[in-house]
């Protein structure tokens, strides 16, 4: 086993997603430049709870899949877990797997995936290879890396809804996929940036203006009018949508759902009241009279300054 502690010394099998264009997370362009060292993505406390969650769930999601398998009367040992290995010819491809097994005497890659309810669409029927093309690149990668035929991968929707489901190996998209993180690579080698086409990767590189004035050529003016006449199409769209929804909601009125032949068309329905406070005001408020105060005449205070407002009605077409 070789210890992988640098990503930016080597192409992982969750970087193949990014380097194919089909991560929804991580362009091209910001792995290279995570590669090269010139960027460090930004872990806000929402992505690391979602981190943590997902490496608190997987070792429940392998024993349940452990246990899955086991009722279905399949020979299951565990050979490892976390394993990291390098390609045998390519040493700066590598791959990790959540666990390794032996499956009816077939050494196959495990993965385990945390799944909320909102991306379980994602996932089509279980027992097949039908789940999130970002997926696919990250086993066949581990597939190619490790030399292995087959991976299995248990998808636990919610918290009880285990989906299990299995990619063979395929030798067209392996190597369409060494030939890509190959060419990327040599990018990362020869400091050859891949093309900016993301906007979040434009915003990040173009921070500040230098206060230059570029002139526009052909290519400029062609982009700068298609893009007014979009901007015109786009007004003009929000326009009749408000006058369409307002129609709409008219014939409505306190009605919360639209329905036709049993299909759910529009909803408008209230949300809860939502309360707020003015705790700019509530503390002068307590400055000037927090003399001989007990906790109720605090409470009363902050009370006065509180408001309680109608939840919005948002309007959804479905």
């Amino acid at each position: 086993m070789t210890e992988l502690i640098d990503r930016k010394s080597w192409i992982g099998s969750s970087d193949a997603a990014s380097i194919l264009g089909v991560s929804p997370w991580k362009s091209q362009f910001a792995l290279y430049q995570e590669k090269i060292g010139e960027f460090h993505e930004e872990i806000t406390p929402e992505k690391q709870k979602i981190f943590n969650r997902g490496k608190k769930f997987e070792p429940l999601i392998l024993e349940m899949l452990l246990e899955e398998l086991g009722d279905r009367g399949h020979d299951v040992e565990v050979i490892t877990r976390n394993e990291r290995l390098r390609d045998p010819e390519l040493p700066f491809l590598a791959s990790e797997s959540d666990m390794v097994l032996r499956i009816d005497g077939e050494v196959l890659s495990a993965e385990a995936k945390s799944v909320n309810g909102f991306a379980a669409k994602l996932w089509g029927e279980p027992e097949t290879d039908d789940f999130p093309v970002y997926y696919q690149c990250q086993t066949m990668h581990d597939l190619m890396v490790k030399r292995r035929n087959k991976c299995v991968v248990a998808a636990l929707i919610g918290t009880d809804d285990l989906r299990i489901h299995w990619i063979e190996r395929n030798e067209e998209i392996i190597q369409a996929i060494r030939a890509k993180e190959v060419e990327f690579w040599d990018r990362v080698q020869r400091r050859d940036p891949p093309e900016l086409s993301e906007p979040e990767d434009i915003k990040r590189v173009y921070q500040i203006d230098s206060g230059a004035v570029l002139e526009a050529d052909n290519e400029l003016l062609e982009l700068i009018g298609e893009a007014s006449n979009k901007k015109t199409e786009l007004k003009a769209a929000e326009t009749r949508l408000d006058v369409l929804t307002t129609m709409i909601k008219k014939r409505m009125g306190e009605a919360a759902v639209l329905m036709h032949n049993g299909t759910k068309l529009a909803t408008w329905k209230t949300n809860k009241d939502s309360v707020k406070t003015d705790w700019k005001e509530a503390f002068f408020a307590l400055v000037l009279e927090s003399k001989g105060l007990g906790k109720a005449d605090i409470d009363l205070i902050i009370k006065k300054f509180t408001e309680t407002k109608t939840g919005a009605r948002p309007f959804s077409i479905k």
